[in-house]
């Protein structure tokens, strides 16, 4: 098992944003990670990664406790925010350097070199990253998570701002990274988790109210009608 979360909770105020979540993912699972604005995607990737404390229960990655064990569990995962913070003045190799020098002793420039050709970024690879289209950028956010090989990609709504080309190249890659290593994504649609993903987690209100194979992709889109029409 790669993921495991344990009563996962998370408050903000008087607002329970987590309520006691409980999933798990094995290696080589694609999972699409789903619910309304509000719902707790994100809070439950924040805490995933370690970016913030849950309230209470537990994130294992690997055998490690992120409680007890932060830096390890946080080497064994890569992560895209939403919102995708980059050096705009860097140039893309720069960058990339950078963020392998973090987690890597040496090959830093081989592994930069490897990376930037499994998510094609050679076209674009002597501009600053400022200079990229929103695709590129996306781009870059998944060569930075990925560009120390974890065991764990949590990507959120790598695909947001993309066109339908720019999203399908991005599907391709993931389900090229996949066989390696466990992915979980968000997303606020059901047709583009199911094209790519193995599972489908729902999330509503803090608590997990799905956890289907893909396959049901009918039930699944009529639950999340019904949770984004209340």
């Amino acid at each position: 098992m790669i993921l495991q979360l344990r009563q996962l909770s998370k408050k903000y105020g008087t607002q329970q944003a987590v309520d006691s979540v409980n999933f798990s993912i094995e290696k080589g699972e694609i999972v699409g990670f789903l619910g309304p604005n509000g719902a707790g995607k994100t809070t439950t990737m924040k805490i995933i990664t370690g970016s913030i404390p849950a309230d209470e229960g537990e994130v294992i990655v690997g055998n490690y406790e992120m409680s007890r064990e932060p830096l390890k569990v946080k080497s064994l995962i890569g992560y895209l925010p939403e919102n995708n913070p980059l050096y705009e003045d860097m140039y893309v190799a720069e960058y990339l350097e950078y963020v392998a020098g973090i987690y890597l002793k040496g090959e830093v420039r081989e592994r930069v070199r490897e990376t930037i050709a499994q998510t094609g970024l050679l076209p674009e690879v002597h501009k600053k990253i400022g200079q990229l289209s929103k695709g590129y950028r996306q781009r870059v956010g998944l060569a930075q998570a990925m560009i120390h090989r974890p065991e764990l990609l949590i990507l959120d709504e790598p695909s947001s701002g993309l066109d339908p080309l720019q999203i399908d190249e991005i599907n391709r890659l993931l389900l090229s990274l996949s066989p390696d290593r466990a992915i979980l994504f968000s997303s606020h649609t059901l047709s583009e988790v199911s094209a790519i993903c193995t599972r489908i987690l729902i999330i509503h209100r803090g608590k997990i109210v799905a956890d289907r194979p893909a396959g049901e992709i009918e039930d699944l889109g009529k639950l999340f009608r019904e949770l984004t029409s209340s």
